[in-house]
């Protein structure tokens, strides 16, 4: 039976996490030899390589299988520490994956359930809903905002509801590059001609909400000027203030159109994006709280959406 020395598998969570042997090596308050013994006795024991030596250092496909392990080895252990009244040094934490707008409108508040009896640290990694799930992979988090219906090895997937987006500017933005517009003398057709040309604000350039919404009517991607901004209210703020057009998720755009403050461009036109969440298949209570709060969250937030999976 393979048995892996604790220390060891602390010494790969510290190398992963802080990026780099020397840098684990402070957080262990051991040396970087030390460090680098550990992890190459446990590669030796394995016969497989678990750090790429990069800067940062990265586990490889073997290591992110052992990663998982460590980390689920280290959330068990914290949790039988309190449960045997080891004292409230013993915090646990959870490394979670979500979207930028699920983080900026609805996600905080279902953590706050959690934290309001619960003492648990939050590692939140923010990343897009269609990669979120690569960190599961990765053994890097141990739940994910997703837009990954599927299960990934070793996780359980079930259904969190639709985030729908609206097309919205400011008024001033429609008067400048989009007149007509609001009162209808523009046909939609035309109306999407003229958004292919005009300035839009994207939240990187990895970014399709945008392109990918006028592509699906135009046949092709729009080929107006892009802003950039890379933070959910952020990006909220610009398309208020008349950077560009944007999809603007309904929590962050209701209110905003009801007092006049944005202008929806297609009004009956959505785009809908399904969101899941996926957790590892792990006896944790404190994962299981945890996603109690962010499926009943979800469930207030978001329009429905299919059946739950597993595997």
């Amino acid at each position: 039976m393979l048995r892996l020395q604790r220390e060891h598998l602390e010494t790969l969570l510290a190398a992963v996490d802080h990026g780099t042997l020397d840098a684990a090596a402070r957080a262990l308050a051991i040396t970087p030899s030390a460090v680098s013994q550990r992890i190459k006795s446990m590669e030796q024991q394995l016969g497989r390589v678990l750090l790429q030596r990069t800067t940062p250092v990265r586990p490889t496909p073997d290591g992110e299988v052992v990663l998982r392990h460590a980390r689920q080895a280290q959330l068990l252990d914290e949790e039988t520490a309190r449960a045997l009244g080891g004292g409230d040094s013993v915090v646990p934490t959870i490394p979670l994956a979500v979207n930028a707008d699920s983080l900026g409108t609805w996600f905080l508040d279902a953590l706050a359930l959690v934290r309001a009896d619960t003492e648990v640290v939050f590692d939140l990694h923010r990343e897009d809903q269609d990669r979120t799930a690569e960190l599961l992979r990765a053994g890097t988090v141990m739940g994910a905002v997703t837009a990954e219906a599927d299960p990934v090895q070793g996780c359980s997937s079930v259904p969190l509801g639709i985030d729908r987006y609206r097309a919205v500017a400011s008024p001033a933005f429609v008067d400048r590059y989009l007149a007509g517009a609001r009162t209808g003398a523009a046909s939609e057709r035309g109306l999407l001609d003229r958004m292919d040309r005009v300035p839009l604000v994207d939240y990187d350039r990895a970014d399709d909400l945008q392109q990918g919404y006028l592509r699906r009517v135009l046949g092709h991607a729009p080929s107006g000027p892009r802003h950039f901004v890379p933070t959910s209210a952020d990006f909220a703020r610009a398309v208020s203030l008349g950077f560009g057009w944007g999809m603007l998720p309904e929590a962050q755009c209701l209110d905003a159109l009801a007092r006049g403050e944005l202008v929806e461009l297609t009004p009956g036109r959505r785009a809908d994006v399904a969101l899941w969440w996926q957790r590892w298949n792990l006896a944790s209570p404190l994962l299981e709280r945890v996603t109690d709060a962010v499926r009943a969250t979800a469930a207030e937030r978001l329009h429905p959406v299919g059946q739950a999976v597993a595997r």
